[in-house]
């Protein structure tokens, strides 16, 4: 009998300590949008300070998914493009800086942006046996970084970095080069080692390229041309280099030798075409 009794009670108190938590919350002051959005950038930047630079990437998708026209935009997508950057995930990288240049042309951080998109299209994956689409694309945005900025005190690295992009170039066309020689197709040996050697004159491999032109054309029994780039050769080499010294030495070798043979091969062909001549006269 004093359960039942109780339990009017239970409910009276339960339902006015419901009206006063409603009060209290209807008197409290509702967070504003812009507010929620400062809190999670403040959050986001912390843990970017601290490295944590994928839980930070969390944080800034949601505030570039739900801020916009808060003032936080900017500050997430270069934090955001920054974020990958240092985690080195190139192809991300470059898609948000891109994001961030197109979006806001007038931020402060406009030129940092466009100098580590270009360095972002540098890291991308490179392979000589590939394709070179990404070489083209990284040279086009150091391209587009120096036209904009022509005074940039970055000027020096954007050329370092360019020169690297041309020799990967040279890189390619120089194998695909020794690979036509490998496979025994000396004349389409040449033709890619002369457009190597005319195009890309400062190249590392431009020694190599020169011993092994004319190697293709001593296989070709074209000893003097052969000779002519081994002399290419030994003007551009350092008297003090023993390396190139003895290969030239031995490259010159191997075309006095050829060359020999080759006379002995014509000789004894001519004696065998004039004998079958001498012997069809008599026949005759």
């Amino acid at each position: 009998m004093n359960l039942f009794k109780k339990i009017p009670l239970f409910f009276c108190i339960l339902a006015g300590t419901a009206f006063l938590v409603g009060c209290a919350t209807t008197n409290q002051p509702k967070m504003k949008h812009t507010e929620w959005c400062k809190i999670r950038f403040d959050k986001a930047q912390e843990l970017y300070k601290k490295e944590k630079y994928s839980r930070a990437i969390e944080k800034l998708e949601d505030i570039l998914s739900t801020c916009a026209g808060t003032g936080y935009m900017e500050q997430a997508q270069f934090l955001m493009a920054e974020s990958f950057f240092n985690t080195e995930d190139w192809i991300e990288a470059r898609g948000e800086y891109g994001s961030f240049i197109l979006n806001f042309p007038g931020s402060p951080f406009i030129e940092t942006a466009e100098f580590r998109k270009a360095i972002s299209s540098f890291n991308m994956e490179f392979r000589v046996s590939r394709d070179e689409a990404n070489t083209t694309v990284a040279m086009k945005d150091f391209e587009r970084y120096l036209s904009n900025y022509p005074s940039s005190p970055l000027r020096d690295s954007v050329n370092y970095y360019y020169n690297l992009l041309i020799e990967r170039r040279a890189e390619k066309e120089y194998q695909t080069a020794r690979l036509y020689l490998r496979m025994d197709k000396y004349q389409a040996a040449v033709i890619y080692f002369k457009e190597f050697l005319e195009t890309y004159p400062k190249s590392k491999r431009r020694t190599e390229a020169l011993f092994q032109i004319a190697q293709a054309y001593n296989e070709l029994d074209q000893f003097e041309t052969a000779k002519l780039y081994l002399n290419i050769a030994r003007n551009e080499a350092s008297p003090d280099d023993k390396d190139i010294q003895k290969q030239i030495e031995k490259t010159e070798k191997s075309i006095d030798k050829a060359e020999i043979a080759f006379a002995k091969r014509m000789k004894k062909d001519s004696q065998k075409k004039r004998f079958f001549k001498e012997d069809r006269e008599m026949q005759n």
